[in-house]
């Protein structure tokens, strides 16, 4: 998923590490773009919201991940209908039934919005083809500072970014790529990666207790006035659901778990694979460099953009 090969470019003299200075190299060629730019005004404009922001949009084009952000879009979508047109609609207390119905809502929405910003967010793409040597001399190099050089992208490679070869890009703080959300997971979008599989697991949650308490009561009203439906449909329709909550909520959780640690320990997946060592931020500090700073109600937002605390050097002194 990542390539770990990397070229070391020094400011002194040059390092041919046991091969002969004198063999002729293959020159470097650099990927295909797996990566679209779209302009999603044209969506928003008839209803008279522009947004600059919206005008490049970035997009993976990988067929796995569109069909596994399409997946989970028509998964929420059953968990909706199911909710509110199988369970709660025909619910005989409809203040708790208005209750349930905006909470479950409200979590969708989120969990929605924030699985968007994650797939249409640049995790943090380094330049590609900017490793060249007028490119390298504006880096303002002093005598033995050494800078990375990715093969495949022929990128400057900046502290803690790794090749990801379905993006085709180098990815600052890269933890990993995700299919489900069709991008990796780096230094501009952990947040709404962290805020899709929170809301995520909390709607799963919900939607199996939900379908639970609606079985028990059913079962004892002896399926009397349960939904517009048959016995058997409706029956079919709350086992999928469970069956839903209880595996989405366990994964969604997990994750949600690893990506708090990871967060707070400083550390991204691949870092602890390749068990680096390095200088860490304390867990505070680490918060606030995903989530952005200072703390607020903005850090539980899909729509709040992070302030970061800073970014890494990409030059180091040897």
């Amino acid at each position: 998923m990542f390539q770990m090969e990397l070229e070391e470019i020094v400011t002194t003299r040059p390092s041919y590490k046991s091969k002969s200075p004198y063999k002729k190299r293959k020159a470097d060629k650099i990927q295909t773009d797996s990566v679209v730019f779209l302009d999603l005004n044209c969506l928003f404009r008839p209803f008279g919201y522009v947004n600059p922001s919206l005008r490049h949009v970035w997009f993976v084009k990988d067929i796995c991940g569109i069909v596994c952000a399409v997946f989970t879009w028509l998964l929420v979508l059953y968990a909706e209908y199911v909710v509110m047109f199988v369970m709660l609609i025909h619910e005989s207390s409809n203040i708790s039934s208005f209750l349930h119905g905006l909470l479950f809502n409200l979590f969708a929405f989120l969990a929605i919005a924030s699985h968007l910003r994650a797939m249409l967010t640049d995790p943090g793409a380094v330049p590609k083809g900017n490793a060249t040597t007028e490119g390298i001399k504006h880096l303002g190099l002093k005598k033995g500072e050494v800078v990375f050089k990715c093969p495949k992208c022929i990128s400057i490679k900046p502290d803690r970014a790794h090749h990801c070869s379905v993006c085709q890009r180098c990815i600052r703080k890269m933890d990993h790529h995700c299919p489900w959300v069709n991008n990796c997971v780096g230094e501009n979008n952990q947040k709404y990666f962290v805020l899709f599989t929170l809301y995520i697991c909390l709607i799963s949650i919900h939607a199996l207790y939900l379908a639970v308490s609606h079985f028990v009561s059913c079962v004892g009203r002896d399926w009397k006035g349960c939904s517009g439906l048959s016995p058997p449909a409706t029956t079919i329709f709350l086992i999928f659901l469970i069956f839903e909550g209880m595996l989405f909520g366990i994964f969604t959780g997990i994750m949600f778990a690893t990506q708090m640690s990871a967060v707070c320990s400083d550390e991204t997946g691949i870092e602890q694979l390749k068990k680096e060592e390095r200088e860490r931020r304390s867990r505070w500090l680490s918060m606030k460099a995903v989530f952005g700073h200072p703390f607020s109600i903005r850090w539980f937002s899909p729509f709040a953009t992070p302030m970061f605390l800073g970014s890494e050097k990409i030059y180091y002194s040897v």
